[in-house]
């Protein structure tokens, strides 16, 4: 059987019905329980009016004309009632339960799915898309498609129950019956003005929604640079003006549904004055029973609920269909990476080679003008440029979080475009200028799920210079580390995101400026740990890239890749670079002339702090004296 497919246009109702297809179609069985449980109510509350019109027929007015009744009569009567009641209860717990999984089931299904193509799509995709517009199509817009799933059983069910009710009432007295059914032809166009009253502010809604989260999320983002800056009062400004737009439009959605929902309430009430007014100059000229009457009214006050219960159905598919538009512009976006089936061997350095590389993030302009180089086996290369030469860009391409748009990258002869899924994983680590850990142990963020045993993990921190503050922290490597790891320093951070690479022993190991928040001297450990690690059986042989600043991190390279415009504009160790290269040169020693002001400027701000503290002291022993 396919899947149902929802129209990309029509009416709303026609698009939301559709989605409830889709919706059956997804959980079958569980939809098939909470509609037999709903229709066993139905029948069950129809089954009220005709007990009430007998025991009006067959007990009450016999009472009344005799003055007694019969303890036998009153039993029979009250066990007809219970029985209705039963079962009519059991139908309405299986209906809410069979809704409820079903409602749940849907969205957890669907937050999977966006989810999954959230991991699927390319990192150029995600760069196109706020972030918090993908927070609310995972999350507010999943919910809006199947919140019209709680009713949906129901309805499905109480249509039995307008059916039986409306047979009941046509076999009672059908000149009532046609009477009270009047009404149906207003539910029917009250319902198609609120459907084009309610999608647009639904869809702005939907929108607002989206909009506040992205704000919010990068305000949450963001909130060492509002504090520091003291931008408090305009991030709250900032945040405002979104929120008031969703709250005037949640206003106006509730407005309407306000307008629509009581006229569909009042409705069947009309139907049943008219019965009333009618039944009774009917039982005066004897055309029909005080029974019948009572049940076709009785009957009619009972058609309000279905009424009401397709209401809330209808009430909820422009919302529906919002939400549905939302998560399949994420779900049918195209780009995401095609895979072939090779593979890489899992052990020994990795060969890189780089072949004309061209890349832009935008038309008719490349950061990546044409770069090509070799990286033989167990080798250590330096890759050094000015700011904007392409240097971390590079090292997108090689790890392939996007595609070039001319060239290759060829790990072991192989294009990485033909590797198999996960497969360039296995073979390459990345350390980027921005650690990023998990809510979760040092352990943790160093496994990230694999089985890797304590001697593997403790080794990589006596590497990356981490498993001396690791060891006293109070649960070692049990220890968590908050969000984005806030308890640690920033240089212990980049400790353990390289440990993370390090203990996956990578074939290839990439490290992107890496080492910038840590201090120098340990800084030089590292290298000095990494080097021997590289050159002996420790790292299984390991070629490295590095992005390097510092003559430090330089001096660990065989060879270094000056990068410019774009382009590799000369390559040689760093010795023949110095001597040959004015603009390599300047550059180098133009970081270290910085670094060197730097921590100049530092150690003159903590003198000039001793000495205020001093002065401020000394003014404190003089005032005492």
């Amino acid at each position: 059987m396919r899947p149902p497919t929802v129209p990309a246009s029509g009416s709303v109702t026609r698009r939301g019905l559709a989605v409830l297809r889709v919706a059956i179609y997804e959980e079958p069985w569980v939809f098939a329980f909470s509609v037999t449980a709903s229709v066993l109510y139905g029948a069950m509350t129809v089954a009220d009016g005709w007990a009430l019109g007998w025991a009006t027929d067959h007990v009450i007015r016999p009472a009344f004309e005799r003055g007694d009744t019969t303890t036998g009569a009153l039993l029979s009567l009250v066990a007809l009632f219970m029985g209705i009641a039963i079962l009519r209860a059991i139908g309405v717990v299986g209906r809410r339960i069979g809704a409820g999984v079903m409602q749940y089931r849907l969205q957890a299904t669907y937050r999977r799915r966006v989810t999954r193509q959230y991991l699927k799509l390319p990192l150029e995709w995600h760069h196109r898309n706020p972030t918090g517009q993908l927070l609310s199509n995972a999350n507010a817009d999943v919910e809006s498609i199947w919140f019209v799933i709680a009713p949906l059983p129901m309805a499905v069910g109480v249509i039995a129950m307008l059916a039986f009710a409306t047979v009941a009432m046509f076999a009672a007295d059908p000149i009532l019956a046609l009477v009270g059914c009047l009404v149906f032809p207003l539910v029917f166009l009250a319902n198609v003005i609120f459907q084009r009253t309610l999608q647009p502010l639904a869809t702005r809604a939907q929108q607002l929604r989206a909009d506040v989260s992205e704000v919010a999320h990068e305000s949450f983002d963001g909130a060492l640079v509002v504090k520091t800056l003291g931008r408090e009062a305009a991030e709250t400004e900032r945040f405002r003006k979104p929120t008031e737009a969703l709250r005037e439009a949640n206003v106006a959605v509730m407005k309407a549904r306000g307008m629509f929902d009581p006229f569909i309430e009042g409705l069947p009430r009309v139907g049943v004055l008219a019965v009333l007014l009618v039944g009774v100059g009917r039982v005066r000229s004897g055309a029909a029973d005080a029974g019948d009457v009572v049940q076709v009214a009785f009957l009619f006050t009972l058609i309000g609920f279905p009424i009401r219960a397709l209401g809330w159905v209808l009430g909820e598919l422009p919302r529906s269909v919002v939400g549905w538009d939302r998560v399949q512009r994420v779900l049918t976006a195209t780009g995401g990476m095609e895979y072939g089936d090779q593979h890489l061997p899992k052990s020994g350095a990795a060969r890189l080679r780089v072949d004309k590389l061209r890349f832009g993030y935008l038309p008719d302009r490349d950061v990546l003008a044409g770069v090509e180089f070799d990286l033989d086996p167990g080798k250590t290369v330096a890759v050094v440029g000015p700011t904007g030469s392409g240097k971390s860009t590079l090292t997108t391409l090689l790890t392939r979080l996007v595609d070039p748009d001319e060239g290759a990258v060829l790990v072991d002869g192989v294009d990485v475009r033909d590797l198999a899924r996960d497969e360039l994983a296995g073979s390459i680590s990345m350390v980027g200028q921005t650690a990023f850990l998990f809510d979760d142990s040092i352990r943790g963020n160093i496994t990230l799920g694999h089985e890797f045993s304590d001697e593997d993990i403790w080794g990589a921190l006596r590497i990356a210079q981490a498993d001396g503050f690791v060891k006293s922290l109070p649960d070692g490597l049990d220890t968590t580390v908050g969000e984005r790891g806030t308890t640690l320093s920033g240089g212990q951070r980049q400790r353990i995101a390289l440990a993370r690479a390090l203990v996956r022993r990578p074939r290839l190991l990439i490290l992107d400026d890496a080492t910038s928040a840590i201090d120098p001297a340990v800084e030089a450990r590292i290298l000095a740990g990494l080097r021997g690690a590289v050159q002996t059986d420790t790292q299984a042989d390991t070629t490295v890239l590095v992005i390097a600043y510092r003559k430090a991190t330089i001096g660990l390279a065989d060879e270094v890749l000056f990068m410019a415009d774009g382009l590799i504009a000369d390559q040689g160790t760093h010795t023949e670079l110095q001597q040959r290269s004015a603009a390599y040169r300047d550059l180098v020693d133009a970081y270290e002339k910085d670094a060197a002001r730097r921590e100049e400027e530092a150690a003159k701000a903590v003198e000039e702090e001793a000495a205020r503290v001093e002065a401020a002291r000394a003014d404190d022993e003089e005032e005492s004296a």
